[in-house]
């Protein structure tokens, strides 16, 4: 047998440096699921929050007996607990509270968040990130009182 023969059934059945190839092959996949779970975590957290004021907001301005105690209601819901979640900079929420445009025996309490300092918009340029940068949710309700 000749030597290229030996050498190359050798080379055949060395199995060093495949767990190199394998990691290699399978980290960057990896990376880009461990960062993209974290990155939609972070930004459904941040969407939720938004989701809560709001309906929370919703909820302070049905005590108000006229439009505009509703409204003040809603905003001095949000002043006072806008800070308290984690992923929301109270400075950066917009509301407009009002009667609803198409139910006069409704009120609407819109609130949008500028999400744009979230860390996740500094991510690796492959991670498939949420279109918007701006949060926005609606809660209503049924006046009451009258």
């Amino acid at each position: 047998m000749a030597l290229w023969e030996r050498y190359k059934s050798l080379l055949a059945r060395d199995c060093r440096g495949a767990s190199a190839v394998e990691f290699a092959l399978v980290t960057p996949v990896f990376l880009l699921l461990v960062f993209g779970a974290l990155a939609y975590g972070i930004y459904f957290g941040a969407a939720h929050s938004v989701q809560q004021l709001a309906a929370d907001a919703a909820r302070a301005a049905v005590a108000g007996l006229n439009v505009t105690e509703r409204a003040t209601l809603a905003v001095s819901f949000i002043d006072a607990n806008g800070g308290a979640y984690v992923l929301i900079d109270p400075t950066r929420l917009e509301l407009d509270a009002g009667p609803s445009g198409t139910d006069p025996d409704q009120f609407t309490v819109a609130l949008s968040y500028d999400a744009s300092t979230l860390p996740i918009w500094n991510l690796y340029p492959p991670i498939p990130l949420p279109n918007s940068k701006i949060i926005t949710f609606t809660s209503t309700i049924r006046n009451g009182g009258v």
